[in-house]
């Protein structure tokens, strides 16, 4: 343990405040079932259904959901920092927990809310997950983006609660409980910062959508970028049968014929506006760079977007697998699938060791050795400015495919 303690101390200075902040971490450690692995989904989401079932009272209860999204943030952490969990495994293993953490206070939220404002006749609601949730591709830091959508019977007009509401009101103040239920500062910290922009319209929408109003949407107004989002949609919460509904709505729309050739200048156009807005020169930018995962993300998302309809199997909301399904089905060749998998897992598997110990850029001279050694050995290369330069490289291969299928970004004026 005390090994462990310095290497994580040497290599990940981030997760090492946790240490510092809350040493009952340590606890968790010398447990032997964590060398047994990652919790499963069951277990993780009764210890804590248990948790809340003792809180007493709901400010305990965010408490409580700091605690032990905390410490399950720090125990994959530490798998990831020991190399018993892959880039992938990891992502999964963050997003299995988000959801958990997700259902679980959703239920909380929706019975604490009804206490004054009652319930909607017919009502339910569901959260979708988009993003790096979505796509179970989440690490250490990332945000979660999400969209609550809901129905209700026609004939209802307000809630039956001593404050009534009316539906669309009433799911807007739930999912505005929700948002605080998952982001504020409690007196145990934080858990997550929540993205709803996502959602029809954006921020000029409403905070919750009702189902109709989104198929409605989805059908006619959605712009491009929309539909590439919702390639990673699902459903995290929410009682099955709506659940289910859901679903259907969103395999509707992105199921819907689009012409070939104006996908792939939208795609290409937003790539383009992405990169003057954020656009960087730095290599270990790996969301931004020319070559990096926002333009992997984009082949995969493009190629579902142009061939699911005729072959709905290709859809994925993880981009590894979406890969590997468009080059099974001879969508993504195999020269180019065998330069854009790779690079794809090296990112993620950079990415999500850079998470665990530092906020903000990387700085490779300004980063301690045990930093440097603990990236070199994720992508198992002899020393660290080989992997720099194999990193390069690859952002290069990747851009060249990238360039290949969706086009060069186009000259703006003043360029030569």
């Amino acid at each position: 343990l005390l090994r462990l303690i310095c290497d994580v101390m040497g290599a990940a200075p981030k997760l090492a405040e946790t240490i510092g902040r809350r040493p009952r971490v340590l606890d968790a450690l010398m447990d032997p079932a964590f060398y047994d692995g990652v919790p499963e989904e069951a277990d993780l989401d009764r210890r804590l259904t248990q948790s809340f079932g003792e809180a007493r009272d709901f400010e305990d209860l965010l408490d409580r959901a700091r605690i032990f999204g905390q410490e399950q943030l720090f125990l994959i952490g530490i798998r990831v920092l020991t190399g018993t969990l892959s880039a992938n495994q990891a992502g999964a293993a963050y997003a299995t927990l988000a959801g958990v953490v997700v259902r679980r206070l959703l239920a909380a939220v929706e019975t604490e809310f009804a206490e004054k404002h009652g319930r909607v006749a017919g009502g339910v609601a569901a959260v979708v997950a988009m993003g790096k949730l979505g796509g179970r591709e989440m690490t250490a830091s990332s945000d979660l983006d999400l969209m609550l959508l809901y129905d209700f019977d026609e004939s209802c007009e307000a809630s039956d609660g001593i404050k009534p509401l009316a539906p669309s009101q009433y799911y807007i103040r739930l999912t505005q409980r929700l948002v605080a239920a998952l982001s504020a500062p409690t007196a145990q910290g934080l858990l997550y910062e929540v993205d709803f922009r996502l959602r029809p319209s954006g921020n000029k929408g409403p905070m919750a959508t009702r189902l109709a109003a989104f198929e409605s949407y989805h059908a006619g107004e959605a712009w491009t970028w929309e539909a590439m989002a919702l390639t990673r949609a699902r459903v995290v919460a929410g009682p099955p049968a709506f659940a289910a509904r859901v679903e259907a709505a969103i395999r509707e729309a992105l199921m819907r014929p689009r012409d070939a050739e104006k996908l792939r200048a939208e795609v290409a156009e937003m790539r383009d506006l992405i990169a003057r807005e954020k656009g960087t020169t730095d290599p270990w930018d790996m969301k931004q760079i020319p070559g990096g995962l926002v333009d992997v993300e984009f082949v995969a998302q493009f190629l579902m977007l142009r061939h699911g309809p005729e072959e709905p199997s290709l859809f994925s909301t993880n981009t590894a697998e979406a890969l590997e399904r468009l080059r099974t089905a001879g969508r993504l060749g195999l020269s180019d699938y065998e330069e854009l998998a790779p690079a794809l897992r090296l990112y993620q598997g950079l990415t999500q060791t850079l998470r665990l110990a530092t906020d903000g850029p990387f700085r490779p001279k300004e980063a301690p050795r045990g930093l440097l050694d603990l990236l070199t050995r994720v992508g198992e290369l002899p020393d660290f400015a080989t992997l720099e330069a194999h990193l390069v490289d690859t952002e290069a291969t990747a851009r060249a495919v990238h360039e290949r299928l969706l086009g060069k970004p186009r000259k703006r004026r003043g360029q030569t």
